[in-house]
């Protein structure tokens, strides 16, 4: 299972990086453009649903290719893999890192938010979960797990992203090279974890491939 996450992790890293640069210009765009923190805002709350959808699918979709099946599990599986993860992903390590950085960061945790969603006007843990639910059951009902990784990547970049611009407060540009490093991590670890290593540890039948793979 370790030569699985180095692989995988390897494998995963010029993705990431590539979807990471493009984060890195859109926050430059923002900047200079002089974005309003509101309009981060309204993007941050459209984007991180969509990534929690791509996530539940991925995510339930190698639980059932790999001998899964069971309702209840793929729904536990499917929802602790796309929720739990997205937030560590979207919300945790961009809060994390402007700490860090020192920047002046409010706190937000999309999936138990009762305040509502801009623009559309319903409560934000109804959006949230809802995605989580609508990706759990396309995975289900529809294995797979052939998401284009990229779009998963630039989803989970650019919600991290906004996470920033929308709670935080800093003049951004000399802190380019270190929100780069913070959206890298932000996005590497947690989407290889949800995607393919999280499901994996709830199937034998993986679990049994990668044990006898050849050295």
């Amino acid at each position: 299972m370790l030569r699985l996450i180095a692989r995988e992790l390897k494998n995963h890293a010029p993705f990431t990086a590539l979807g990471t640069v493009t984060g890195i210009i859109i926050m430059a765009i923002i900047v200079f453009g002089k974005v309003p923190a509101e309009t981060s805002h309204i993007v941050f709350y459209s984007l991180h649903p969509l990534h929690i959808v791509a996530s539940a699918i991925a995510t339930t979709g190698m639980y059932q290719k790999y001998g899964g099946g069971k309702i209840w599990a793929a729904i536990l599986i499917g929802y602790a893999g796309s929720i739990g993860i997205a937030t560590l992903s979207d919300v945790l390590i961009p809060h994390l890192g402007g700490v860090l950085l020192g920047i002046k960061m409010e706190f937000h945790i999309p999936f138990i938010e009762t305040a509502k969603m801009p623009v559309i006007g319903i409560a934000k843990w109804q959006i949230v979960n809802s995605a989580a639910l609508a990706g759990i059951t396309l995975g289900y009902l529809r294995p797979t797990t052939k998401i284009p990784h990229l779009g998963h990547v630039l989803l989970s970049t650019w919600a991290s992203l906004f996470y920033f611009t929308a709670f935080g407060t800093a003049w951004w540009i000399p802190l380019l090279p270190f929100i780069f490093l913070f959206l890298f991590l932000a996005v590497w670890i947690p989407c290889c974890t949800s995607d393919i290593l999280f499901p994996l540890l709830f199937t034998r039948k993986a679990q049994a491939s990668f044990h006898h793979e050849p050295h």
